[in-house]
């Protein structure tokens, strides 16, 4: 998003994109809006008088109507796709223009880090798996889920199912039929259950949480398992300066890290997860809970003193030496926490926090009272909108894209942090 970004305009001020979010065109109706990374175009679903279904981006029609289109967004290089039907058969349209080839079902669309790439989980004939920018995986399967892209773009993968199994088949469940696939090639290890895929930031290896019988629990890497079993474990993840998996594992009912299947943080957490590295590896954070129903972040196993009901949506700077995250209290009061300090104010609804390249400045998405706000470092942004998206800020952190509809108009503006000064 970075390297996109640096092409895009950061003039300070504020420009109406489009005067009413309404689609210029006659249409039946328009479903919720998207907004493109660099804020310059917003799209919905529409309903045409024809009962056809198009994209209608920035108040026009894309040439391209559709039976139905589901799920649309932008890819990360700001091209605009959608889940798209036609004669019956599903595809994926990439900017109004659909893949060449069509399947049974299409659905997960997802990118590569620069969104050059676009894969997608597939179904034909009742085999399931995954589609490269419209080239199909060479083997499908059984069934399909839990399914990945590398960063790169490079590569796919998936839990896969390697052989049929009846329904309530107990024996052939404890057998093992799932593995995960790459690329359309099985591993030849299969597992009783497996989950979440992950990739290395290369795209040439691939771990996995798995399950090995109905009481044990371990991590695969590229079809070795390792020699360690454990009660429980969570998705694992590859340090980007080393290529060593780390996953948190339960031990005699406590939760701690392992790496490679060695003990790195001792089992002392009723919980344990949502695992991050900064960009060099040194720093390495999670979600724990050192006490039942009370959560924090630890930072190389050292835990904030601050604990809350609930944290979700862990961010770490890019350098590790901060963190934010979000934290509520039965769903509500929601605030924003960074190095373990609650920003001033509650919320209704907060959205991930985001830092800047170099990570001295924290930006946040907010709702309160059916009204949307953007804060910087604590400090909300001049007014408030009827709906905000995610907030950008640019490569150098000195400014802040706001995508916002105001008024019933869609507008960009370029904020500098000193247009963030009202205690949010």
């Amino acid at each position: 998003m970075q390297d996109a970004a640096s092409s895009w305009d950061w003039q300070p001020g504020e420009r109406v994109i489009l005067d009413s979010t309404t689609c210029g065109v006659a249409h039946q109706w328009q479903e919720e809006p998207y907004v493109a990374p660099d804020g310059e175009s917003l799209a919905a679903v529409v309903r045409l008088e024809d009962d056809t279904f198009s994209m209608c981006v920035n108040g026009k029609t894309w040439e391209s109507g559709f039976e139905k289109l589901w799920k649309p967004g932008f890819s990360p290089d700001g091209r605009l796709v959608a889940i798209a039907q036609q004669d019956g058969e599903w595809t994926l349209a990439v900017d109004g223009e659909p893949w060449e080839e069509f399947y049974a079902y299409l659905w997960h669309p997802c990118f590569s880090a620069d969104g050059s790439v676009i894969a997608a989980a597939i179904q034909n004939d009742g085999q399931y798996g995954m589609s490269l920018d419209g080239s199909p995986w060479p083997n499908l399967f059984d069934n399909a889920n839990e399914y990945a892209v590398s960063a790169n773009g490079q590569s796919t993968a998936a839990v896969v199912q390697t052989e049929a199994m009846a329904a309530a088949d107990l024996a052939a469940f404890r057998r093992g039929v799932y593995t995960v696939a790459v690329n359309g090639e099985a591993w030849k290890k299969t597992f009783m259950n497996a989950w979440t895929p992950t990739f290395d930031p290369q795209g040439r290896k691939v771990a996995a949480q798995v399950r090995l019988n109905l009481y044990e629990y371990s991590i695969a890497v590229d079809d070795a398992v390792w020699g360690q079993t454990y009660n429980c474990v969570w998705e694992p993840r590859f340090n980007p300066a080393t290529g060593a998996v780390v996953a948190p594992v339960r031990v005699a009912g406590a939760w701690g890290m392992a790496q490679d299947g060695k003990t790195i943080w001792d089992p002392v957490f009723f919980q344990c997860w949502h695992q991050q590295f900064s960009a060099d590896g040194k720093t390495l954070a999670a979600i724990v809970a050192p006490t039942f129903g009370a959560f924090t972040v630890a930072m190389n196993a050292k835990p904030w003193s601050a604990t809350f009901p609930v944290l979700t949506d862990l961010t770490l700077s890019g350098d590790g030496k901060r963190a934010a995250v979000l934290a509520n209290d039965s769903n509500v009061d929601w605030r924003v926490v960074v190095d373990g300090n609650p920003w001033s104010g509650t919320y209704d609804m907060a959205w991930k926090p985001v830092f800047s390249a170099d990570g001295t400045h924290v930006a946040a998405k907010v709702e309160r009272s059916g009204r949307h706000a953007v804060l910087v470092d604590g400090k909300a942004y001049k007014r408030d909108f009827d709906r905000v998206w995610d907030p950008v800020f640019s490569p150098d952190g000195s400014k802040v894209l706001i995508r916002a509809v105001d008024k019933g108009a869609f507008v960009r503006i370029v904020a500098t942090l000193s247009d963030f000064s009202s205690r949010g």
